[in-house]
């Protein structure tokens, strides 16, 4: 009797151990479910935001639209000051979409390669610093273009050339941004995806090939060499389907529970 009464503490502390686990098991379930949701709805919001950013700032042209931008581009952006402060408030939510993507996918990436996933991170925060250059650059603009109006729309050099240098930098900033740096960390992620099998594989693979493609579009238009911009069009159609997959089904639960296990035990 003394030996079974002695025994019953240690069972009730294994089943409280035991039960404790599970829930902290289910907690850690729930928030990566909830992150990878979150995720899904920044990448879709990261992806919508610039489209739209063209129906306010389209008629300045660049690399965003694929067109040079409108003779008297300084005379239309003064005129049309609350398009453009809408247009560049949309690429801040842009910016910041792309940040949260990170937030919410850092935790759950971090546990099956960190350095892939410090990567991943470290280029998408370079897109978002250069969306909001790129905003920056039109808000300058926008300020010239006052000046330039004001001047009495003089046949002045000046303000032509610092509006055009203000549109270069702003193509620039798009191209390394949204342009190489976007295209790598789709790499990255995919990659990172695919080795872990977070994602179906035909998912990853599909981002993988379509990361390489955008990466090959352009890099080229560094050189001056305009090859088929369609070519970013697969990485972004599945950026879509990656986004509509984490909200409605998640990231494999097998796969998340197992390197979850790992790093307890770690």
């Amino acid at each position: 009797m003394t030996t079974k009464e002695s025994l019953q503490p240690k069972e009730k502390s294994t089943c409280i151990s035991n039960s404790s686990n599970k829930d902290k098991g289910e907690s850690k379930m729930n928030t990566d479910r909830t992150n990878a949701k979150w995720a899904g709805v920044f990448y879709i919001i990261a992806t919508v935001a610039p489209i739209l950013t063209i129906f306010f700032v389209g008629f300045l042209g660049g690399a965003v639209v694929g067109r040079e931008p409108i003779p008297d581009y300084l005379v239309s952006v003064s005129a049309n000051e609350a398009q453009v402060v809408i247009g560049m408030l949309i690429e801040l939510i842009w910016a910041l979409a792309v940040v949260g993507i990170v937030v919410m996918l850092f935790p759950i990436l971090r546990k099956h390669n960190e350095a892939s996933a410090l990567g991943f991170s470290a280029l998408r925060f370079i897109e978002a610093i250069s969306a909001i250059v790129g905003s920056i650059t039109v808000l300058t603009l926008l300020t010239l273009s006052q000046e330039f109006v004001k001047a009495g729309v003089p046949d002045a050099s000046y303000f032509q050339t610092a509006g055009d240098l203000l549109l270069a930098a702003r193509d620039w900033a798009f191209l390394i941004g949204s342009g190489l740096v976007w295209s790598l960390s789709a790499l990255i992620l995919n990659y990172l995806l695919y080795q872990s099998k977070l994602i179906p594989r035909w998912l990853s693979v599909w981002g993988l090939l379509g990361a390489i493609l955008s990466f090959v579009a352009y890099l080229p238009e560094f050189f001056g060499i305009d090859l088929l911009e369609i070519l970013w069009l697969p990485i972004a159609v599945q950026e879509m389907v990656f986004a509509v997959w984490l909200i409605v089904k998640g990231f494999n639960s097998s796969a998340v529970a197992s390197e979850s296990a790992n790093t307890d035990m770690n």
